[in-house]
This record gives structure tokens, sequence and C-alpha cells, in this order.
């Protein structure tokens, strides 16, 4: 995993989401959450989507947006 200290410190970064990593496109400190807006460390982040293409700040977060999506999952039991 990539982390970037001096001029993208302080901005976003843009990612490209791999299965089980992670390419900083743009560098920066850190991603915003799709769920909650959140702003994630780059070094913090363990969560996202590949197909989304999207990072979340928790197990919780990505959770709650595979269930928006998928909402037929709330029914499983």
């Amino acid at each position: 995993m990539n982390r970037f200290e001096g001029p993208g410190g302080s901005k976003e970064a843009r990612i490209r989401y791999l299965d089980g990593d992670f390419q900083v496109t743009s560098p920066g400190a850190f991603v915003r959450c799709a769920v909650t807006g959140e702003s994630i460390p780059l070094d913090e982040l363990k969560y996202w989507s590949v197909a989304r293409q999207e990072p979340y700040v928790s197990a919780t977060a990505s959770l709650r947006r595979e269930i928006e999506v998928h909402p037929e999952l709330r029914k499983r039991g």
C-alpha cells in the first residue's frame, strides 16, 4: 500500500481499488468513505469494493452499502 507525504499530504487521494490492495493514481493523504463521507487516512484504509471502486471507513459501512445495493440481503436469515 502507498502513503504519500509532502505535496499531497493534506489533499484527497485518487485510488484504484484492487483485490487485496490498492493503487494510488493521484497522491493524497486520505480518501472519503462512500457511505459516511468520513476521511480515511490511506494507512488506515482496510475496506473497499473493487466492483464499485468505493472505500469504506469500517466493515459496518461496507455492509450498509452492500445492503443498499442488494436489498434482498435483508431477507436472509
